[in-house]
């Protein structure tokens, strides 16, 4: 009897295992979770002792759904119409948000704005800082106008002491930054672990739940960009955010990940500058360049970020190369598919004259695009740079190029061209079959890559004393 006793408590003291990247659990350790595929995540966690849960109190009765009031859950608005796009409309009460971006990118500043423009005389704002003292983000919230008498802020790098002025304040919003420099005194490890970090989440959505107050946490990422910390934490929020923007341009993009209030095919733009950070209704006019005549090399065309359609600009330029190798730099543009528009002009296009120069192309304003609805944009740029000749004024080019120099179809053509209306073009190239055109845009519908190098004028024929200058 005693020897079964033993066997039973043994069997219940074995330890467990859990994934801190998506939260799977094992009886045996593993290398590689097989849910997520992450090598390394796999962490002892304790017992697997079985307990079986009594029925308890319920907190509320169940209602039929048509009874349940819908209004707690509308959606209050920030201040920043922006953030407010990608949110679905606002802050939603007892939301929680977290807002993830690189270091330097701009977080804490949007942040500081929200909280001071969210906050009035009905509702506070409480801003935790635990990366900065007090006396750093006001001299922050001086240089921005980020000042209000219903805006509270404090420096606290301990659990405990932030949920005591959740009390103190009783905010309607609270702005934490960031949730990987606040640590529980309850838990073991350093604050941004694992455990930490999972604990700090977990008792600030609790508050968040039971006060009906919107919640903010701003998270660190990796060098890979992804969200540092455990995965379990995207799960637990309501809604994720990314903050994206070259640090050397003046774009940044708010894109959401998951909402649960709202799509997540809304993209906020924003402009950082000395004074602080301002959304942009219309950032198109960022992504171009202003010149009273076409210049070789550059092309125009009309990207979707998000259901946002945005007219960018594509500029190539192409130069002897002095290297056995020529050089291939791209910025803003995927060098895959950079590379894969020279083959098809050298192939589909005859322009045989690309495989011995050196090639850059680029974009203007920090805009990096990646769907393939540029491609013919690219193209076109690229061979207008070889051939030293400008693209007609006014001119956009939307379309996916295949590599047998087909030009396809690429979703939400009416709306491109409707962007591209309003800022004033009048001619574009499209795929076949666009649907409604706009007033005043005249529109050629091309099949492939040779049909649109035909809008590339001809190469004005040089003088023999130009060309006995170019031979030296």
């Amino acid at each position: 009897m005693a020897t079964r006793k033993a066997s039973s408590a043994a069997s219940k003291a074995r330890p467990s295992y859990r994934c801190s990247e998506c939260g799977w659990q094992t009886a045996k350790w593993l290398g590689r979770c097989p849910e997520c595929h992450a090598w390394g995540t796999v962490e002892e966690t304790g017992g697997t002792a079985v307990k079986t849960t009594a029925p308890g109190r319920v907190s509320a009765s169940a209602l039929p759904i048509g009874e349940v009031d819908g209004k707690q859950a509308t959606a209050r608005g920030t201040g920043v119409p922006e953030l407010d796009r990608v949110l679905g409309g606002g802050m939603v009460p007892g939301a929680v948000v977290l807002l993830a971006g690189e270091p330097g990118v701009g977080k804490s500043t949007l942040l500081l704005d929200v909280a001071a423009k969210a906050a009035d005389d009905t509702h506070r704002t409480l801003y935790v800082t635990g990366e900065e003292s007090a006396g750093q983000v006001r001299l922050r919230a001086d240089r921005i106008g980020a000042l209000s008498e219903h805006l509270y802020l404090t420096a606290e790098t301990d659990l405990s002491a932030v949920l005591a002025h959740l009390d103190e304040v009783k905010p309607t919003l609270l702005v934490l930054d960031s949730v990987q420099t606040i640590a529980s005194p309850e838990i073991d490890g350093a604050p941004g672990g694992v455990a930490q970090v999972r604990e700090v989440a977990g008792a600030l959505i609790r508050a968040s739940k039971e006060r009906g107050m919107s919640t903010i946490l701003v998270g660190h990422v990796t060098k890979d960009g992804s969200i540092a910390g455990p995965r379990l934490l995207e799960h637990l929020v309501d809604v994720v955010l990314h903050f994206e923007g070259d640090r050397h341009a003046r774009l940044r993009l708010v894109r959401g990940v998951k909402n649960r209030y709202g799509t997540t095919d809304e993209v906020g733009c924003f402009e950082l500058h000395d004074e602080g950070i301002t959304g942009l209704a219309d950032p198109s006019g960022l992504f171009l360049t202003q010149r009273s005549e076409p210049v070789p090399g550059t092309c125009l065309t009309v990207t979707l970020e998000g259901r946002r359609p945005l007219v960018a600009e594509v500029q190539a330029l192409t130069v002897d190369s002095q290297i056995p190798s020529p050089r291939r730099t791209t910025s803003g543009l995927e060098t895959s598919r950079v590379s894969m528009m020279l083959a098809v002009l050298e192939q589909r296009g005859r322009i045989s004259a690309l495989g011995k120069r050196d090639i850059y192309s680029a974009t203007v304003g920090g805009v990096k695009l990646q769907e393939p609805a540029a491609d013919l944009a690219v193209a076109l740029a690229l061979a207008s740079a070889a051939g030293d000749t400008p693209l007609p004024k006014n001119l956009v080019a939307i379309g996916e190029v295949g590599l047998a120099g087909e030009v396809r179809r690429v979703t939400g053509v009416q709306r491109r061209l409707a962007e591209a209306a309003r800022l004033g073009f009048t001619h574009a190239l499209v795929p076949a079959d666009p649907g409604r055109v706009p007033e005043g845009m005249r529109v050629r519908e091309v099949a492939d890559v040779g049909e649109a190098l035909r809008m590339l004028p001809a190469r004005p024929a040089r003088s023999t004393a130009h060309q006995e200058q170019e031979r030296r």
